[in-house]
């Protein structure tokens, strides 16, 4: 029994997971080993989802150990897929301006004629605001029933089939930035790039541009330097007090940068990115974890390395409070701040839910298109 197409769909974007798992599928279906790839399916089946970065053992013969992602890792050319595909495909100045776009959380459309590079290039500048997440609407590829959601009130980020971008910008299109990586070309009504401090812009051209960034985390590293270069003094902004919980003021945040910066970080405080981020870092100073990642090592080895003296001593304190410090902490919060940050997720939670509801509802009828979301992913191997 021969199989001339193999595909699979799971909710996790597990891309290089999955190409590994269909060219293992392949091969055995080259070599007639159809016991073999069905010992493996049923494996899959009935396997846990692991943790990150964990060895997973498929328990079949010849089958090799792979690895679950580490989303916390940066990413590596040409060996993470998305990235590699998103960096060939688009320019370092349009590279730019959509993470510029992304940055003041737009409208975005991306359009390409092939699928999966379609998918590449929305996973991939997505993945460039690490240690940031897009918090909006996210459909990497969008089918021909959904065409409606391009004209959403709110941010999204939507891979469109070149086949429907007639039908696309017959709509009543407002404010919208589009990418067409057909044409390597970008279209938008704002000057996002010119609005970033100068001195973050050069330095992130100038990183793209060098030859040794279009291998290894040369590229991703040079969009993580501007992350920092952004928001990497948010540590000074944290203000802690014995027994009570650790609190971001935005004032502080704002007021000690240059005024270049201090009119990016005027409009990055009402960002749902930014505030999500500063969430998640309070949440975890807050219950005694604390957090040690590439984020944060990049901060120590920059120019704020000797400049957030008082928040390492804030770290110290936490972690010898013990746990009725912790306690403490839990039990108290910063009403405004929690009350900002749950109104904003539970909005974009709800928009997001319903994405995915007509996506589940009406996925089988669409022709040609294959819906592809951070809950819905599929990959093709001929």
């Amino acid at each position: 029994m021969y199989i001339k197409n193999v595909s699979s769909l799971s909710y996790l974007p597990w891309f290089e997971v999955f190409y590994k798992l269909l060219n293992i599928l392949a091969d055995c279906t080259v070599k007639g080993q159809e016991s073999q790839w069905q010992e493996l399916l049923v494996s899959l089946h009935t396997l846990p989802i692991p943790e990150p970065g964990v060895p997973v053992h498929l328990g079949v013969v010849n089958f090799a150990t792979t690895n679950c992602p580490d989303y916390v890792s940066l990413h590596v050319l040409p060996l993470q897929r998305n990235l590699t595909e998103y960096f060939v495909a688009v320019d370092v100045n349009n590279m730019l301006h959509l993470y510029a776009s992304m940055l003041y959380e737009r409208r975005i459309l991306i359009c390409c004629s092939k699928l999966s590079t379609l998918t590449a290039c929305v996973h991939g500048s997505a993945a460039m605001l690490y240690p940031m997440y897009w918090q909006h609407v996210y459909i990497p590829v969008l089918p021909q029933h959904l065409l409606d959601y391009c004209c959403a009130p709110m941010p999204f980020l939507i891979g469109v089939h070149s086949s429907l971008m007639e039908k696309v910008q017959g709509m009543a299109l407002d404010d919208v930035v589009l990418l067409n990586v057909d044409t390597n070309t970008l279209e938008t009504p704002y000057d996002d790039l010119q609005s970033l401090p100068n001195d973050v812009v050069s330095s992130l051209k100038s990183r793209l541009k060098k030859v040794s960034t279009t291998t290894g985390d040369g590229v991703a590293r040079a969009f993580l330097k501007s992350q920092v270069s952004l928001f990497g003094s948010y540590r000074n902004a944290l203000q802690f007090e014995a027994g009570e919980p650790i609190t971001f003021n935005e004032e502080t945040f704002i007021n000690h940068r240059s005024s270049a910066m201090r009119q990016f970080l005027q409009n990055a405080i009402q960002l749902q990115l930014f505030k999500q981020f500063i969430d998640g870092r309070l949440d975890l100073l807050n219950a005694g974890e604390g957090f040690n990642d590439i984020f944060e090592d990049e901060i120590n080895m920059g120019e704020y390395a000797g400049s957030d003296r008082t928040y390492h001593q804030w770290l110290l304190t936490v972690k010898k409070g013990g746990g009725a410090i912790f306690q403490t902490v839990k039990t108290k919060a910063n009403p405004a701040m929690k009350t900002v940050y749950k109104f904003a997720k539970d909005h974009a939670k709800m928009r997001i839910k319903e994405v995915k509801s007509r996506l589940k509802q009406k996925v089988c009828n669409s022709v040609g298109i294959y819906p592809m979301s951070s809950k819905n992913c599929m990959i093709q191997s001929q």
